[in-house]
């Protein structure tokens, strides 16, 4: 494997190679960018094993809490629940007014497909597309 090729394919490190990092550190034995060097990671991964290190007193990795957090947490979902079944006929659009949400109005929609919450239209448009048709038929 070729040395740009085993710099872009990052593995997660072991624990054993995480303890030496930090017994080197605690042992003095020369400053973080010293220690980088010799494991050969990045001064950002000392720092980041430093840290937390002191934040939750473990080392390991911590794979379960990296990427995106879900915008429509449990709590949002509830209110989006509790407010449809105090209001069965609001539309979308209200719903993101009504609770504040900073999000696109399919983004809601995908979000109550989830749930498995039907959601009816808007009853006024539905009645002016049936008198169109009616119209036209005529």
């Amino acid at each position: 494997m070729c040395s740009l090729c085993s710099v872009l394919h990052m593995n997660t490190l072991s624990l054993d190679l995480r303890q030496r990092i930090l017994d080197s550190y605690d042992a003095g034995e020369g400053t973080r960018q010293d220690i980088a060097d010799r494991y050969r990671v990045s001064l950002g991964m000392v720092k980041k094993l430093l840290s937390q290190r002191k934040r939750t007193g473990d080392i390991a990795p911590r794979h379960g809490y990296s990427g995106r957090k879900p915008y429509f947490t449990q709590e949002r979902r509830m209110k989006i629940k509790t407010l449809i079944n105090w209001q069965p006929d609001i539309t979308l659009e209200e719903i993101r007014e009504q609770l504040a949400l900073e999000c696109s109005l399919p983004a809601i929609h995908y979000v109550l497909k989830e749930m498995g919450m039907s959601f009816k239209k808007n009853a006024s448009r539905q009645r002016a597309r049936t008198r169109r048709r009616q119209r036209g038929a005529g």
